[in-house]
């Protein structure tokens, strides 16, 4: 008996393998550290901001304006609750990723306003929180890349033939992905290089 029990398991070991089994719980653990490292760099910017805003604060207070779209940015970025199952939701994952956009266009424009305040860019403190934040769009970038990379691995492995019916059988659906149209725009972070030119209009 004890056997028949074992070469049934053998058996089933080597269908799972043939079907491709094995292949999406390599590709699936691969996708989740890639989302964990893109959540890390997320956190990592989050946690600069405060003191970000702060210190702009300090030399910019009447900016008021562009000062809370980055603390509403980066409020609504940080209230959602990126689980792992997220990437299972492409409505949720748009969600999340529209609140991240929308908190990277609203440090764009704060970098902007930095301009026109040559004593904000002396101050040692903001030159460090700059050269902090453009490692961490750099980091962004590289980890959203990886994460499209490894996605698009596993959603051809749940989409191929035998692999699909076993993805099927066992409930792994394709992944969210994040999306062609902002491909261009992640591949490029946003400029915190405030030694170059002033924008337009600024004195």
């Amino acid at each position: 008996m004890r056997s028949l029990i074992t070469a049934f398991f053998v058996m089933l070991a080597a269908t799972l393998s043939g079907c491709g089994y094995n292949d999406l719980q390599r590709a699936d653990e691969q996708v989740k550290a890639s989302w964990s490292e893109v959540l890390n760099q997320y956190q990592r910017r989050a946690d600069l901001i405060p003191n970000l805003v702060n210190t702009v604060k300090g030399y910019a207070s009447h900016e008021q304006d562009t000062l809370t779209a980055v603390v509403n940015a980066r409020a609504q970025a940080t209230g959602i609750n990126a689980t792992p199952e997220l990437v299972n939701d492409p409505e949720a994952f748009a969600k999340f990723d529209a609140a991240q956009q929308q908190l990277t266009s609203a440090l764009s424009r704060l970098m902007v306003v930095v301009e026109r305040y040559p004593d904000l860019k002396a101050n040692e403190n903001f030159r460090d929180l700059q050269a902090q934040l453009e490692g961490t769009e750099n980091r962004i970038t590289v980890a959203r890349n990886r994460y499209i990379k490894s996605v698009q691995d596993y959603n051809v492995i749940v989409r191929s033939f035998p692999s699909n019916l076993t993805a099927k059988a066992f409930g792994y659906p394709v992944k969210a992905n994040f999306s062609v149209a902002n491909e261009s725009a992640i591949s490029t972070p946003p400029t915190v290089d405030f030694g170059g030119n002033k924008p337009a209009g600024a004195r």
